[in-house]
């Protein structure tokens, strides 16, 4: 150091720190003139160039910061339309941003001792139930009003698909001559032939649509209210002796429908997935009125899995702790009830205002009801869209497939290939997506549809 003050006086020093200074100011303006020369700084244009983005981005990353029709000049929605949507399947993920937020209020954690046992239950009819799940299946119909549970038998199974073949199982004759003829009013869920006839049973056989039935004898009519695929509330249409009914019940919840009065029916049928959206823990619950019935039924499911998974249940009933306690003590979200609710109701504006705007499609109509949980009137908000191509298009499922667009075509349901079920409960973003392309279809497409289906304009 002293070698340097002798070669460098203080003097020095300073100048030579002075004219780095100067630099530094004249290097500074530079810059500054040459931003200005060329319209704005560099932070404005680097903002310019992701605003767009940005705002497309946290529109689908949250449902209230939805995004707006396409103007009629548009013709390419904002992914170039090169996204495959799949809608074919009911995946209940739009219920993930509630349970995100709700943290881990329903994490639990089981020991590796705990649940080694078959049994849940040994004196209990179904001995598989795990009795604090069964506990918090009849508090939250009590809480919601959709259902009686009073002299009802609960039946649990892996899904409401076990249950409905558990239903068919308990209700056959083990003696019939010929298998008893199941039926359903179409548009009926697409599963249900499949189910009743994948095993080929000696016991029962699908025999189509409800409303042209007309064969003597006994005769098991599913009953889908509200009904999947169109969302409509249903009543049995067999008017003939010798029925017995079957209510599939998985979407009476006030996310979807009015709660008109709590269900009262023999057999009911409900599920986790579409209540909460846990599909993923393949738990449903029959409530049973006939003891002979919920007895072959637990019968079924011991034969075909020998009960049911118990870290499932458990980790059910935690769940629906959680949402009885936020209808009882809401948050900021209202209760999953609230949030899932007012989720559908948005979807089903932005998917309305989207088939106005396409002039290819139509959708049903509903009338308003009252509601007793949510104490206010609305019309339904199914879970799944049932949409109609206009004629003189015939393949619907086909059109949209070419627009990179999944659905499940109406002839599955028993019904014309002009109708599609397109589910409603997708994650945001897809969503989003589907219904800006939806909008525009009619023009990005037009030299298509018109070579393919004969010039619609």
């Amino acid at each position: 150091m002293a070698m340097l003050f002798n070669i460098f006086s203080l003097k020095n020093l300073l100048v030579l720190s002075l004219a780095l200074n100067l630099s530094l100011v004249l290097r500074v303006l530079y810059e500054k003139d040459f931003e200005v020369n060329n319209g704005r700084s560099v932070d404005t244009q680097k903002d310019a160039l992701t605003t767009t983005d940005r705002v497309l981005s946290e529109a689908r990353a949250t449902q209230r910061a939805r995004p707006s029709m396409p103007s009629s000049s548009s013709t390419v929605d904002s992914d170039g339309g090169d996204t495959i949507i799949n809608l074919d399947h009911g995946d209940p993920t739009m219920y993930e941003r509630f349970w995100q937020q709700a943290g881990d209020k329903s994490t639990i954690v089981i020991p590796g001792w705990q649940s080694m046992s078959y049994f849940s239950d040994a004196g209990s009819l179904c001995w598989f139930l795990e009795p604090e799940f069964a506990k918090e299946i009849i508090r939250l119909h009590k809480t919601v009003g959709n259902a009686v549970t009073e002299d009802r038998y609960i039946v649990v199974g892996t899904g409401s698909t076990q249950l409905y073949q558990a239903v068919l199982y308990a209700l056959s004759p083990q003696d019939a001559v010929e298998p008893l003829s199941v039926v359903s009013a179409a548009p009926y869920y697409s599963s249900y032939p499949l189910i009743t006839d994948c095993l080929k049973s000696g016991l029962y056989k699908w025999a189509g649509d409800a409303r042209s039935f007309n064969k003597e004898g006994p005769f098991i009519e599913l009953v889908t209210s509200p009904n999947n695929p169109d969302g409509y509330v249903r009543q049995s249409v067999v008017n003939k002796s010798g029925g017995i009914l079957v209510h599939d019940l998985a979407y009476y919840w006030p996310q979807y429908t009015p709660i008109a009065s709590a269900a009262n029916h023999d057999i009911m049928l409900f599920t986790v997935s579409k209540s909460t959206g846990h599909a993923g823990m393949r738990i449903g619950w029959a409530l049973v009125k006939d003891e002979e019935v919920a007895k072959k039924m637990v019968k079924f499911v011991e034969l075909n899995t020998i009960g049911v998974s118990k870290d499932s249940q458990l980790r059910a009933a935690k769940v629906l702790q959680v949402v009885i306690h936020s209808c009882q003590y809401p948050t900021s979200l209202g209760s999953l009830f609230d949030f899932s609710a007012h989720l559908m109701e948005e979807r089903w504006k932005l998917l309305r205002a989207a088939v106005r705007q396409s002039g290819l499609f139509t959708l049903p109509e509903f009338s308003p009801g009252s509601c007793s949980f949510l104490n206010r009137s609305f019309a339904p908000q199914p879970a799944f869209a049932w949409l109609k191509c206009q004629e003189p298009m015939e393949d619907c499922e086909g059109f949209l497939r070419s627009n990179n667009i999944i659905t499940r075509s109406g002839k599955h349901f028993g019904v014309s290939p002009q109708y599609v079920r397109i589910s409603m409960l997708d994650r945001d973003e897809n969503f989003y997506i589907f219904v800006e392309r939806l909008s525009t279809i009619h023009q990005r497409q037009s030299v298509q549809v018109d070579e393919t289906y004969g010039g619609i304009e």
